[in-house]
């Protein structure tokens, strides 16, 4: 199987208002070439409107008919992020047809872990049928739910791809690698096996505590929590959540861990408060690994609050390295990552493992969807 190239594209369950795109080139083993990758804004109705639908999710938690505006949002989005694809490849001098696949994760609404007796669910909203036929470039989607419907978790994703960048360094079960976005998850790999879960909240909690008190999306530069002090008797109560104790494979929605877990604190003192619990809850999912790393390559926005990197250091006794200090492009990873997920489902690779979601045997995942190619429009 020759590399291709695929483009990925990623918006996080924190709202930021931007879409993640990235291109490689693989043949869903390894990277043969990272190619380029932008943050490309979202129309600020969008984020509005999915907002509202992230609301909505939480009261409708897959019980009856989904709401009616998922259908608008999925659209919408959908439509948006189409053309993020068209501007991305006509800026970079890409034409359609170098593209082998889009990996089109969507906006996750609701994720819903399994649990004895009751089974998990997701969704994430977007039409892969429809972004097919705007861009004519074939598309892969919905990754989660085969997974699921199998009886995995559905999340974490990207152990395959962390494990692909893991490969081209020289390590060794001593680093594992972070992602920091509305919620932390963890891979490591060692001793034949490839572990992955996510550890607790990253920044969902803490940008929402911001933005509720300040109308800003986050804590820029952790300059809030720096300020503040940790309440460290709600620290330590924080600390019992039976999650963090369970044995992984195990997942979490983005509102698993919410803001209102520091009310009562001043604003600063809140944000200091979430900051600590993100880096001691990822110390506490280190101590289940089968081999404690010592260092871990930090990904996702989170790596950017230093407030977050301070904690992983004093109370998950590890040491944080960006992601951009062995070479990898920090903001495009998660992209990166759905591009490379693309390319193995459409050569039916696996997506999901045992020790990453819980499914009873490796498992492909992901729906086809074919583009049309016009060789008048250049596709």
């Amino acid at each position: 199987m020759p590399p291709a190239w695929a483009v990925g594209l990623m918006t996080g369950t924190v709202l930021d208002g931007m879409i993640d795109i990235a291109a490689i080139r693989t043949d869903g083993e390894a990277v043969a070439e990272f190619g380029p990758w932008t943050l490309a804004p979202y129309p600020v109705e969008i984020r509005s409107l999915l907002a509202r639908t992230l609301t909505a999710a939480l009261d409708w938690q897959f019980s009856g008919p989904e709401p009616t505006i998922f259908g608008e949002a999925e659209a919408a989005l959908t439509e948006a992020q189409s053309a993020a694809v068209t501007t991305f490849l006509a800026q970079n001098g890409m034409r359609m047809s170098d593209v082998a696949v889009i990996g089109f994760h969507g906006q996750t609404v609701l994720h819903r872990a399994p649990q004895p007796g009751r089974p998990g669910d997701t969704r994430q909203l977007g039409d892969g049928a429809l972004m097919a036929r705007l861009t004519g470039i074939d598309v892969a989607h919905d990754f989660r739910t085969a997974d699921v419907r199998a009886g995995g978790q559905g999340a974490p994703l990207a152990a395959p791809y962390h494990a692909a960048l893991l490969a081209g360094l020289d390590t060794l079960a001593a680093t594992a690698v972070l992602n920091l976005g509305g919620v932390a998850n963890l891979t490591w790999q060692g001793a034949g096996q490839l572990v992955a879960f996510d550890t607790g909240p990253a920044n969902a909690p803490l940008n929402d505590w911001v933005e509720r008190a300040t109308g800003q999306g986050m804590d820029r530069d952790g300059a809030l929590a720096l300020a503040g002090r940790v309440d460290e008797a709600r620290l330590a109560r924080l600390l019992e959540h039976p999650y963090l104790a369970a044995p992984f494979p195990k997942s979490l929605d983005r509102f698993s861990f919410r803001a209102a877990m520091a009310d009562g604190l001043s604003l600063e003192d809140g944000a200091a408060t979430l900051a600590a619990f993100t880096g001691a809850a990822v110390g506490r999912a280190l101590d289940l690994l089968p081999e404690r790393p010592t260092r871990l390559i930090v990904c996702g926005g989170g790596r950017k609050n230093p407030a977050i990197t301070a904690a992983l250091r004093s109370r998950a006794h590890v040491e944080p390295v960006a992601a951009e200090a062995v070479g990898w492009r920090g903001d495009a990873i998660e992209a990166e990552c759905f591009a490379f997920l693309a390319v193995r489902a459409l050569h039916g690779l696996p997506i999901s493992y045992p020790a990453t979601t819980g499914v009873s045997r490796p498992m492909t995942g992901g729906r086809l969807h074919r583009g049309t190619r016009d060789p008048a429009r250049g596709l």
